[in-house]
């Protein structure tokens, strides 16, 4: 059980990246609610999964290529620091007006709103605790090898992506079905908020671990 832990939690981020309106379920929804569509709330998925499979795909190829220079203890450092200061960032001063408001809801723009998105918000940084063990530490490092390291990666960029993308169609078809009332803005702020204190704690486990 301890060789799966890190793909459960690459699974668990997953689900908690799409339970997060700020990833793309609320976007998608309100498409679908405008146009008294499913259909196209669905849709609207598939550009924003593209957007943020990319983001994090990105981060995770930096983390793995920097494993190959730099020591496995000075990496946990660097990516522990780097989580919790962006993690302090958007706790104290937010992501939100990071955001490019003028996209439309073209198939590109979408992409693009969610990858911008994704990277402002740090999801690909929080994705490389669990990294860690798979392909940056130095056994890891030495059995794989850089393309075997990618590798797992890759395959680690899927597994997050299919827990992210269930979790984002399901809000997503629940707030186009209705379901608004649900989803209050001190819930979204409640989020944004755990979304931080996941970020900086993230940090912290890396330094001192």
């Amino acid at each position: 059980m301890p060789e799966l832990a890190p793909w459960f939690a690459l699974a668990g981020l997953g689900l908690y990246h799409g339970l997060n309106p700020a990833m793309g379920w609320l976007f998608a929804g309100s498409i679908g609610e405008r146009q008294e569509s499913l259909e196209a709330a669905l849709f609207a998925l598939i550009p924003i999964a593209i957007g943020h499979a990319l983001s994090i795909a990105l981060v995770a190829t930096l983390a793995v290529t920097a494993g190959f220079f730099l020591d496995e203890n000075l990496l946990r450092k660097i990516a522990g620091g780097l989580l919790l200061c962006w993690g302090l960032y958007c706790l104290f001063a937010g992501t939100r007006h990071l955001m490019p408001g003028s996209l439309g809801a073209s198939f590109t723009g979408l992409g693009l709103w969610s990858f911008f998105m994704a990277t402002a918000h740090g999801a690909g940084l929080m994705l490389v605790p669990a990294l860690m063990p798979l392909c940056l530490s130095s056994c890891a490092a030495a059995e794989l090898g850089v393309e075997g390291s990618l590798a797992i990666a890759s395959a680690a960029v899927l597994v997050h992506m299919a827990a992210m993308l269930s979790m984002t169609g399901l809000l997503a078809g629940t707030y186009c079905k209705g379901m608004q009332a649900a989803f209050p803005e001190s819930r979204r702020r409640l989020l944004d908020f755990l979304w931080a204190v996941v970020l900086a704690g993230a940090g912290l486990w890396l330094i001192w671990s």
